[in-house]
């Protein structure tokens, strides 16, 4: 399916120089003078090179039809992580590398969207949002009560984060998977 280069979007599936790519980033880019253009990351598939690729915003390119079906996880061994399909109880196995990093945030039984083209995973997109517990915080220093001043703290998985002076260690707390921030404290 052909898209203007301006649509793309992190998580995209594109077929470029006969090859799949996932894209990782991308930026429009506004020079002074000419035109704009989309500035892409993009990792091959296959391989798991990088490259960086410019499209004029007008350029169309070839989107590849991906398929996202909801999936269970099950367990990790080895690097390997085993999820079922909730619909017809299919199980597969995905290599963490397909994964990344937010692997860090898979809970049993957490349901995540698998992105399939032609039968094979390409990757793994967790929930936005996950909610998890604060093993060890930073006490709060005396004088440090401005409401943009952060300290650092372990989540139960072994992710730092930074968190408002007030959060301590046992609370649980609402965390984006994307970039390990904090959102909120979690309501019980």
């Amino acid at each position: 399916m052909k898209v203007s280069a301006i649509t793309i979007r992190p998580g995209n599936v594109l077929e470029y120089n006969e090859k799949l790519w996932v894209v990782l980033k991308n930026d429009i880019i506004q020079p002074g003078k000419g035109a704009a253009v989309v500035q892409v990351e993009m990792r091959d598939l296959a391989s798991g090179n990088k490259t960086n690729v410019r499209f004029r915003t007008q350029e169309t390119v070839e989107r590849a039809r991906v398929d996202e079906v909801e999936y269970q996880f099950l367990f990790e061994t080895d690097g390997d992580y085993a999820f079922m399909n909730v619909e017809n109880y299919e199980q597969i196995t995905i290599a963490s590398d397909l994964i990344g990093d937010p692997k860090v945030f898979l809970q049993d039984g957490m349901i995540v969207q698998v992105q399939i083209h032609d039968g094979k995973p390409l990757g793994v997109a967790l929930p936005d949002q996950v909610t998890m517990q604060i093993v060890e915080a930073d006490p709060v220093v005396k004088g440090q009560t401005a409401s943009s001043s952060y300290k650092p703290a372990v989540l139960e998985n072994g992710v730092r984060v930074m968190v408002p002076p007030h959060i301590e260690s046992g609370t649980r707390i609402v965390v984006k998977t994307a970039d390990n921030s904090y959102v909120e404290r979690a309501k019980d």
